[in-house]
């Protein structure tokens, strides 16, 4: 017993002895931590996550998905995308430290609003996939604020880079997302489970096309969990990491407490990859088996329905007609619908669906922000056992 806990004891306080992570750097701003809180859509990641850890050191996000709906409700004003955005970073940044937006590529529709009202609300980053964002540098001179695209392989970068060079522009770091993230994945459903697409394989390629480009920094993420996890990655060359589920479920998130509770007794098994019925965005997309909306999709319970927009695509005509789960309910779900509801938008009318990404089942307490940033820096001493 004296020799385990003197073995306890030595590991403690080599643990304190270890310095925290290196800060991370991207165009001019010295982040504290190496930390990005991913942009949960729809309405998790809105300004009081984001402003919780920026306010911890690290990256807080908003996620640009459904702001207008989702500002309109709190406020009880009307707000189009344009404003919505501009007052969710103005709060985000308002307690200091980092604050910026994920803007889905597939939002066509909201897209380039929502780009412009982040810049000129001096959003500090503006990361950008469900897609690839080849245009983001062409819709507005950015001044401050960061570009960063999402991918999943070298050759995505790749091509990102040839066109933003011909826009004069290039990535001001890159997040490279692996198969085991929440919501869309960058990968067709086969492709998830191999080997060549861990993350850890995926990275050195997308390392060296950085630096072909102008050695910018490279943001890891999907299925990082732990500090542990952060200084692994960090050992082979990342310059930081994004995570999402890490803050799905703390006192600031602003999922619905039903959501969280699905959050916390979600089991291994429960977490799956949705493709039929799925996402009309036509990404495969992780999510809670549980969830009501998936069941009553996968069961054919709900009719076909789009009224609320937000992955329309143009019709022959040019207008924002188009989306699969409009037409076809046996391959697609609502996703608009599903995750508004998951976060508290029109509960008595729709079903709520669950996206996490594959570490959720981890999750077994709802803790705040400082909390968990503190163990993701290394600050809390954890158990050899642990």
């Amino acid at each position: 017993m004296l020799c385990n806990a003197s073995e306890y004891m030595i590991e403690e306080i080599f643990r304190q002895l270890e310095p925290l992570l290196s800060p991370l750097i991207i165009k001019n701003k010295k982040i504290p931590f190496p930390i990005i809180q991913g942009g949960m859509g729809v309405g998790v990641s809105l300004y009081p996550l984001a402003a919780a850890v920026a306010k911890a050191g690290g990256v807080g996000i908003v996620s640009s998905a459904c702001l207008d709906r989702l500002v309109s409700k709190r406020t009880g004003k009307k707000h189009n995308t344009y404003d919505a955005t501009y007052e969710e970073i103005s709060l985000a940044k308002a307690s200091g430290g980092f604050a910026g937006i994920n803007i889905m590529v597939a939002l066509v529709r909201d897209y380039e609003n929502s780009v412009r009202a982040s810049i000129d609300a001096g959003a500090d980053f503006i990361i950008s996939g469900a897609g690839l964002p080849l245009n983001l540098p062409a819709i507005q001179p950015p001044k401050d604020t960061a570009l960063i695209p999402i991918v999943s392989s070298a050759r995505a970068l790749e091509l990102i880079c040839k066109k933003w060079e011909r826009l004069g522009y290039r990535p001001d770091a890159v997040v490279l997302e692996g198969p085991l993230a929440g919501g869309h994945l960058g990968f067709k459903i086969d492709q998830i489970d191999l080997e060549s697409n861990k993350l850890e394989n995926l990275f050195p390629p997308v390392k060296d096309m950085a630096r072909k480009y102008g050695d910018f920094p490279v943001i890891v993420a999907g299925g990082i969990y732990s500090h542990d996890d952060i200084v692994r990655f960090m050992q082979m060359g990342a310059d930081g990491v994004q995570m999402g589920t890490r803050f799905l479920a703390t006192e600031e998130s602003s999922a619905s407490p039903l959501y969280k509770r699905a959050v916390l007794d979600a089991k291994e098994d429960d977490i799956i990859v949705a493709d039929r019925p799925g996402s009309p965005c036509g990404l495969p997309f992780r999510v809670i088996k549980q969830s009501p909306m998936y069941q009553s999709s996968l069961k054919r319970l709900r009719p076909p329905k789009c009224d609320k927009g937000y992955v329309l695509l143009k019709d022959s005509e040019g207008k924002f007609t188009r989306c699969s789960a409009k037409e076809n309910n046996a391959d697609f779900f609502c996703i608009c619908n599903g995750l508004l509801s998951s976060a508290g938008y029109n509960t008595e009318k729709e079903e709520p669906l669950y996206t996490v990404g594959t570490n959720a089942s981890r999750i077994d307490k709802i803790v705040s922000v400082k909390a968990v940033m503190d163990e993701l820096a290394g600050k809390i001493l954890v158990s050899p056992s642990s």
